[in-house]
């Protein structure tokens, strides 16, 4: 195992040049990988695994668009594809990866697949972790193991096919075999991991429901509507508004973050940008560590647990999701309505770009 080193810690870290697909493959040779769930994370592990060479069934629930999507993606009826309860009883690594609420309402048809030796693999340690809210009480005669990509679904797939990889983070909670680590790295090389860095299911749900609600996706989005808002309080133009707010974000600065560190990105701006992010940076900082700490609470109690089983559980939930998307889309937070950037079809470094603002 070789190590990084991040902000002067050193961490453990495993990478392809040390587990190289090959090595992965023969751990595997003699498994038949179960993907339950065809639905965020389900289609780029599943493809990326059958693309490196792996057995892959898919299991997923009928006459859904999930199911739809899987015949579109080459899995066959009968062959590769199948019901969630008998990809299960045929997989001998079952990876679990249908929504956390789903989790809870299906995992008693699933564990009653299981069999001694297999190995129940998850991308998330939401349902483990929260046993108490979820019920997913593993049995003692499994590997539980866990291969967390950071990125969606949708990078999963992307990095792999341009030959990138992704960082992911791993765990193995129970080692029934005695391979259970073994299985996990193999698995994590075959779903694409550029590199695999070890945890626990519990930090890494803690970190990645932080994350999510925090500045990966809950913070950005509102830091940026108020900047919007308070840009257009003050008379200026929705796409003078769209441009500073949103376009030099994610068309020049973040990009050069991703190349080469916020520092990076600090010396290619110009004196005057550097001197007043440095001077306001402290003060975004003490205004919003409150937050975060309400957060991480949150997510600790089992708080936000709770919020989402008791949401995504709900009969008009995808109608309610819906709703909100579509005021989100709209440019506005649900309930309150912003100015709508101007649509327009514009060129951008050769190619066509729908000038849309996305959520403020």
């Amino acid at each position: 195992m070789a190590t990084l080193n991040f902000g002067g810690t050193e961490e453990n870290v495993v990478t392809r040049e040390e587990f190289p697909l090959a090595r992965a493959l023969d751990v595997l040779k003699d498994e038949v990988v179960a993907v339950l769930g065809y639905g965020v994370q389900g289609p780029a592990q599943a493809l990326n695994m059958r693309d490196n060479g792996v057995r892959v069934i898919v299991g997923q629930r009928e006459n859904t668009p999930s199911w739809e999507k899987a015949l579109k993606d080459g899995w066959v009826p009968g062959e590769t594809l199948f019901s969630l309860e008998e990809a299960a009883q045929r997989g001998t690594v079952i990876q679990f990866l249908v929504s956390d609420a789903g989790q809870k309402l299906t995992w008693p048809r699933v564990k009653a697949c299981l069999q001694p030796g297999n190995a129940l693999y998850f991308s998330h340690g939401f349902a483990v972790v929260y046993a108490d809210q979820t019920g997913v009480v593993p049995p003692e005669d499994v590997d539980v193991i866990l291969v967390a990509p950071k990125g969606s679904g949708a990078s999963v797939r992307k990095n792999f096919l341009d030959g990138s990889g992704i960082n992911s983070s791993y765990a193995v909670y129970h080692d029934a075999t005695g391979q259970a680590e073994e299985r996990t790295l193999a698995l994590g090389i075959a779903v694409g991991s550029g590199y695999l860095f070890p945890t626990t299911f519990q930090n890494e749900v803690y970190s990645d429901l932080t994350g999510e609600r925090g500045i990966l996706m809950g913070a950005l989005a509102g830091v940026m509507e108020a900047q919007y808002q308070t840009l257009r309080a003050h008379g200026h133009s929705p796409s003078e508004a769209f441009n500073e707010t949103v376009e030099e974000l994610t068309q020049s600065l973040i990009r050069l973050v991703g190349e080469n560190g916020m520092d990076w990105m600090y010396a290619n701006c110009s004196t005057t940008a550097q001197r007043g992010a440095l001077d306001w940076l402290p003060e975004f900082r003490q205004a919003v560590l409150p937050v975060f700490d309400r957060l991480y609470e949150s997510v600790r109690s089992g708080e936000e647990t709770r919020v989402v089983l008791e949401a995504n559980s709900a009969p008009d939930y995808q109608e309610k999701l819906t709703r909100e998307l579509t005021g989100i889309r709209k440019c506005g937070r649900p309930g309150r309505w912003f100015d709508h950037c101007a649509r327009r079809i514009g060129e951008n470094n050769g190619r066509k770009r729908n000038w849309n603002c996305t959520y403020i």
